[in-house]
């Protein structure tokens, strides 16, 4: 009877992040901590790049080995995009359409290690 209750307590207390804590990246973009990194979102037109860093620091971490996407939610419109390691630190994406002013742009990522997480955006 412990185990389900701690199993449940664990669920429920592992929502993902919400807009009251973001932080301000190093390059200018939304940051949120997941998976035991911080994840920095920066987009542009169609494009959807994530900077990985160390949890609580601005030093970069490789993405070799790291598996990600996005779910690009605006109005009615929803788009998954598929993320690729892109340079040292980097995971990035192309949506079909461009990206549009108040979306709400939903990442899961799994990291080198094995560690994943969910972290919500609003753009």
């Amino acid at each position: 009877m412990k185990y389900l209750l701690l199993l449940i307590a664990t669920i429920l207390f592992a929502a993902p992040a919400s807009a009251e804590d973001y932080e301000k990246g190093p390059n200018g973009g939304l940051m949120l901590d997941v998976a035991g990194i911080d994840a920095e979102l920066l987009t542009s037109g169609n494009t959807v790049t994530i900077n990985v860093f160390e949890a609580f620091k601005a030093k970069p971490v490789s993405t070799k080995g790291y598996v990600g996407a996005v779910l690009i939610a605006g109005g009615q419109n929803r788009e998954t995009v598929t993320l690729a390691s892109q340079g040292e630190n980097s995971l990035k994406g192309e949506a079909k359409n461009p990206i549009p002013t108040g979306a709400t742009i939903t990442l899961t990522i799994k990291t080198a290690e094995g560690r994943s997480g969910q972290a919500k955006f609003k753009k």
